[in-house]
This record gives C-alpha cells, structure tokens and sequence, in this order.
C-alpha cells in the first residue's frame, strides 16, 4: 500500500512539473517580450503636429507625387479638425486621393494619441470595412511605423497575421486587450504610449450607429471623439430624394450625436456630388449647412480657350480608338498643338495625368470626351441639371399635405376610391373625392407593412411570398388581395364631420403576367366583387390610335380616355382599361395645381409624412411627342429605375373618380393631347 502512495505521489509531481512547463511556454508564447528602441526620435516629433510631413514621411508610396494647393487645403482643414475640434465638408474629384489621406490622417490621429476613439462611416458596412482593412495593413506591413512607433506597431507585428491571438498577447505579463475584427481595431495598451487603447471602429451610414461606446481595460468608458465619413452615398441614394434626407437625419442626428449630450464630437465628411440637391450637394451648401464650412475642390477651374483644337483632338482620338491605335495619335497632335490647346487653362493638379498622357488637361479632356455627365458630378461636382424632370418635384408633392389626420376624409368629399398595385409587395391607396374632381389621397400603405420609413421593393426582406409562407406566385397573390381587400374594403373611414364612409369603388392592377387571370378570378369571387374590378392601363403614344378612337361594341361602357368594355369568356367580369400616359400627366396636373384651387389633389398629415411616397411620384419623367396630328406627353421611368408603384395606385385612384362620374372642368383638361388627328406623320 505504501508503495502504491509512493507511485501517485511521484505520478502527481511529474504531472504538476509538466503542466508547469507547459504553462510557461503557453505564457513565453503570449508574451511579446521587450520593446524595440524607437529609431527617429526627432523626426517622430516633428511629424506630430504636421498631417503633410506625416503622409510624407510615412507613406511616400501612398503620396508619390507632388501636391496640388486643394491638397494641402484639404491638409491643413483635416489637420485642424482634428487637433482642435470642428466640422467640415469637402467634395474633391475622383482619384484625388481624398479617401487615402482620410486613412492616413486616421493613423495620425491614434498613434499620437490626438483622439482616442475614431469612427470611420461608409457609404456601406462593406466599404468602411475595406477602409479599416487597409489601415490595418498599414500597421501590419509599415516597416517605417515599426521603426519609429514600437509601442504601437510591434505588438501587431507580433501576431504574425494570426489575428486571434489579440485578445491572449501580453506585455510584461499583462494584458495588451488588443482587438482585430473586421469593423473593430482597439490598440494595443501599453503603458507610456500615446496610441494606449486607441480605438477606430467602421460601420455604414445606414448601420447600427447609435450609442458607440467602448469599455477601456481600466474600466472607463469613452465614447468617439472624431468621426471621418467617407463618400457617404451611393449612386442609388443619390437619385432618391428620400434615401438623401434619411441619410442627411443620421448625419445631423445619430452621427453628430456619438460623443454623447453636450460634448461636441469633430467631424470631417469627404463627399462627390452625384446629382443636384442629393446629400453630398446638401452638405455643401453653407446656407443650409454652414456649420460644415462645405468646400468644393474641381479638377479644372478654367477651360482652355481654343475649344476649337481639343474638338479636333476629339475626332483624332475616337479614330485612333476605333481603329485599335489608342492614344498615340491623339497625344502626338496634343504635342504639336499644346502651346494653344493649353492656353487659359488652369488644373487644380499639374501632376494628375495618366502614362500615356501628357499633362492633366490633357487628362481632364479625356474623361470629359469618354463621359461628360460623369465628369461634370464626378470630377467637377456640378453635375448637370437633370433633363429627366417634371413640373412636379418631390418637395412639390410633399408640399400638398393639408395637415389633416390620417385616414381622414375632407367634410366636402363624395365618394372614396381605392387601387392596388400587385406585384412581390402590393402598394395601395385611398383618396376621397368630390364630383369636380377635387380629391385629398387620405391613405396609402404596403402589403406586407414594412416597418420602415425608407425602403424600395427590390431591397424589400418581407414580401407576399414571406407574408404567405409559399413560394407559389399565384397563391401569394391570391392571398395578397385577401388580406389587402379586407383591409381597405371592410374599413369605416370617417369625414371631418364626423360622418362614416365606406370606399365605393377598388381597382386592382391586372397586368401581372402569369398572375392576370388569378387576379380576375379573385375579383370575381371576391366577397368584395361588388366594389373591386381588374384593370389595365394602356400605353398610348403619340404614333398609336388615341383612346377615344377605338372601337366600341354594344354595352361597352366608355369614359375620360377609360372604357370598360363588356364582359367575355373565360373571365366574365368587365374590366377598366385607361390610357396611362393621358391619366399620369392629369394626375401631376391635379398636383401641381394651387391650395385649394378646383380640381386640385392634396394629400393627408404633414409634409415630412410623405418623403418615399414623393419618390414615387416623381420617378417618371414626360417626354413630349409629336404624331398622328397630336402631341402625346409620353411616360418613362427615370434611369436610375426608382419605385414608382405608389404613383400607379395614384393614377389609378383617380381613374376610379371617374369611373363614378367625377369630371373636370373643360379648360382643366389637356389640350395637346385632343387635337384633330392628321394624316402626317411626324416625331421630335
């Protein structure tokens, strides 16, 4: 027994050594042993309060050519915002480097400790994390920043790319509580180090932004004191009227707001305006923000005076292009012609040209000839007017709400109407009218609600095949105009004077492919089927027989450029059909008409309570035509292919009033579109 005491006591101290031994090489492993000695005392010293010499001194590869005057501007701006506080907004061209200084001064500002906790904001969560990507392979591969920032820089050394080993390393047996994630960076803590702790965290603009704080290995927690966004908009959110504001909310209010109440947070936004009166042209302007001190930088400031020799230029070019010589010809004419094609010409950045170019006029010409809308918004930030506008804007159409209560008919009104728009969300909308076609929108909405203020149906998470639970289309939309038919058809809707009111009349869009006959056979066995009734709108250009020409058959039932003709098998039940181009430019009539006047269309609750409705409003834009003896405003979709379901449902709501006798009066209507048809043909 004794013997076998003996053997676990020797067993056990074996056992105990061993993990001893393990436990100091785990413990050597964590540990990243003495710091090196930093190598250019003085030059580090100077480079602290001086942004320019930093980038120069640090990341020449990054900053290989000379600056331009707007640089050291944009230099000097960054430099003070973030040494002294403030906010400033600048657009600066494409590939001006705006973006990579914004890096570089972000390095700055925690490695010597000028702020403690930055937060760098994209356009997307995806794009900021690019941005804290690069950063943190500066500090990983910089054998610059090694040599001269140790205290900072070894400890990342020190991972050897294996990130997970952060939240384990240790210096002089503590903790470095570093953390490397994809949005978040916090500096390694060490002691006598200005960088201590520092943190930089990266989120989108339309991202969890709210209440960024952070818990420092001390205990204390702070809250960022410098944010840097960076090109905060996309192309999508530049056209949208409601995307902008939504984004210039947070800007103003969450993002503004992160140093926490009564502390002022600095601030420096680098923007390109894509499209008048977007966010980044909001921004800038000192009279609606001048708390931004908005500056914009070009690439050109003065054009050269010989237009006449950059046409001919032009035509060398596209012909070199097109015959697969490049930019040979084109740059040898430049050569011999440059002391006049340069003449008056002034660059913001001599040495912004490319290889086989010659100078940066040259450079500019050539973005300009390849795409001169682009270059105006994106290399000049003054983008052109956009030609694809109506006499309606979506301030306009904001503009008409009369402050009454949701769901609220005005005490004069007659009769309610209703359409729904099917498609993967059903849009819908209620207007109340009287006789001369005076009409207030009172209600509109989405099957299945979204529970967002701004949103589009692409972008959309709940749809009717979620709502539905079924991937089968058409019994999602069977189940689509269940639940909206009952929502809308089954409701009282009150009139200011308190009396109750019921909708009179619903139509459903039945242009939906493969889903057009469900929609009929729902429409007629609907316990609705008294008040709803498909319908379709017609495109009818101006090369096209008008409405009011076709041919009718006995019982059709015709009305202001609608008809409703009779039923045939195999659907059995009368349809509207209506000219969409005619109702589309009768319906922004109605909304551009004055207060009160007659025949006009207003909306309900405030002008706020409309912005992604306006959107839809305005997404179309007319394109007036000349055929057949009349003149046709012909309807299109904005390029940039914006929803525009609730101007269909507003169209449609007013085809309704009609259907039940609302008429305007004759000098209301539109007279190009009723001339005497012509035998003569032609198009403008």
């Amino acid at each position: 027994m004794g013997d076998q005491r003996q053997q676990a006591r020797a067993y056990l101290k074996k056992r105990l050594a061993a993990g001893a031994i393990s436990r100091s090489i785990a413990l050597a492993g964590r540990n990243i042993g003495k710091l090196p000695r930093v190598k250019r005392r003085a030059l580090k010293r100077l480079c602290r309060s001086n942004l320019r010499l930093f980038c120069e001194t640090y990341l020449p590869e990054r900053f290989n050519r000379p600056w331009s005057p707007d640089h050291l501007k944009f230099l000097a701006k960054l430099q003070g915002v973030i040494l002294a506080g403030g906010l400033f907004c600048l657009a600066m061209p494409r590939g001006s480097g705006k973006t990579a200084i914004c890096e570089a001064a972000c390095i700055w500002a925690i490695l010597y400790g000028h702020r403690e906790f930055v937060v760098l904001v994209g356009a997307t969560e995806d794009k900021a994390r690019q941005i804290l990507g690069r950063i943190e392979g500066v500090l990983e591969n910089n054998d610059r920043l090694l040599g001269d920032f140790p205290e900072a820089v070894f400890p990342i050394r020190a991972l050897e790319r294996i990130h997970q080993r952060a939240s384990g390393q240790l210096y002089r047996k503590r903790p470095t509580a570093m953390t490397w994630t994809a949005d978040t960076l916090v500096m390694p803590t060490i002691r006598h180090s200005r960088a201590s702790g520092g943190i930089i965290k990266v989120c989108g603009i339309t991202g969890d932004i709210r209440g960024l704080q952070h818990q420092r290995q001390d205990g204390r927690v702070v809250r960022p004191d410098l944010v840097l966004i960076d090109d905060p908009q996309t192309d999508e959110s530049a056209k949208s009227p409601a995307q902008s504001s939504a984004r210039e909310k947070i800007v103003s209010g969450a993002i503004l707001g992160l140093a926490g109440v009564g502390v002022k947070i600095a601030a420096m936004m680098t923007v390109t305006v894509i499209a008048q009166g977007d966010l980044a042209d909001r921004m800038l302007s000192r009279d609606l923000h001048p708390e931004w001190q908005g500056e914009r930088f070009k690439m050109v400031y003065e054009w050269p005076k010989r237009e006449d020799l950059w046409e001919e230029y032009a035509e060398v070019r596209a012909d070199g292009l097109r015959n697969d010589r490049g930019m040979a010809d084109a740059s040898e004419f430049y050569r011999e012609h440059r002391e006049d094609m340069d003449a008056g010409s002034r660059v913001a950045w001599e040495s912004c040209f490319d290889e086989d170019e010659l100078s940066a006029i040259q450079h500019a010409w050539n973005l300009r000839l390849r795409d001169e809308s682009t270059f105006l918004s994106e290399y000049q930030n003054e983008p052109e007017q956009v030609s694809e506008k109506t006499e309606l804007t979506a301030e306009g159409v904001m503009k008409k709400a009369t402050g009454l209560a949701r769901g609220v008919a005005p005490g004069s009104c007659e009769f309610l109407t209703a359409f729904i728009d099917p498609n993967t969300v059903f849009f819908w909308a209620v207007a109340a009218w009287k006789k001369n076609f005076t009409g207030q929108i009172i209600d509109y909405g989405a099957w299945p609600e979204q529970g967002r203020a701004v949103w589009t149906m692409a972008s959309s998470g709940r749809t009717i095949f979620t709502a539905a639970k079924t991937k089968e289309t058409l019994e999602a939309v069977w189940r689509g105009l269940d639940e909206t038919a009952e929502a809308l058809c089954a409701r009282e809707f009150k009139r200011e004077d308190g009396s109750i009111m019921r909708l009179s009349v619903v139509l459903v869009d039945a242009g939906w492919g493969e889903a057009t006959d469900t929609i009929y056979e729902w429409c007629r066995r609907s316990k609705w089927a008294n008040m709803v009734r498909p319908s379709h709108g017609r495109y009818v250009g101006a090369a096209k027989l008008p409405f009011g020409e076709w041919r009718s058959s006995k019982g059709d039932v015709c009305g202001l450029n609608w008809r409703s003709p009779v039923p045939k098998a195999p659907r059995y039940i009368r349809h509207v059909a209506f000219d969409a181009n005619w109702w589309k430019s009768f319906v922004t009539k109605r909304l551009s008409l004055a207060r009160a006047a007659r025949g006009e269309l207003s909306l309900f609750g405030k002008p706020a309570d409309h912005r992604l409705y306006a959107d839809h409003l305005t997404a179309e834009y007319p394109v007036r035509t000349m055929g057949q003896g009349r003149t046709v405003d012909e309807w299109q979709l904005k390029s940039s292919k914006p929803d525009n379901h609730w101007f269909d449902c507003t169209v449609g709501v007013a085809v309704g009033a009609s259907v039940l006798g609302a008429t305007p009066s004759l000098d209301e209507l539109l007279a190009p579109q009723t001339k005497a048809r012509k035998k003569r043909v032609s198009y403008i």
